[in-house]
């Protein structure tokens, strides 16, 4: 059974975001968030956040055992981007772009093969 979370226009780099996605996809979701809650990193935080959320939809369906649930997957796709302008030396501006992004956590149960 599988169970996700969606955050969308969360105002940080996808970049950012995938740098910290490896560090807990395919690990039990406990220890995921362990590892996230240590992280410095803003994107951590986050994901922590929406990972939590994932759970508390997974709490929901009575068929899902919550202590069985792993990170399956976790994506961050680039959202739209808000256009600012920054001035710049004899009378220029440049273009600054702040980038968003969708953030999506798949949690699946474990199937313990033992």
């Amino acid at each position: 059974m599988e169970v996700k979370a969606v955050s969308k226009y969360v105002r940080i780099s996808p970049l950012k975001v995938r740098k910290v996605v490896d560090a807990v996809k395919g690990k039990p979701v406990e220890n995921a968030l362990q590892v996230l809650k240590f992280m410095p990193q803003k994107a951590a935080a986050i994901l922590e956040k929406i990972i939590r959320s994932a759970v508390a939809n997974a709490d929901q369906n009575p068929d899902v055992d919550i202590d069985l649930l792993v990170v399956q997957n976790i994506t961050a796709d680039q959202g739209p981007s808000l256009k600012r302008w920054k001035a710049r030396a004899r009378g220029r501006g440049t273009r600054i772009l702040k980038r968003t992004s969708h953030i999506t956590v798949v949690l699946s149960e474990e199937t313990s093969v033992q």
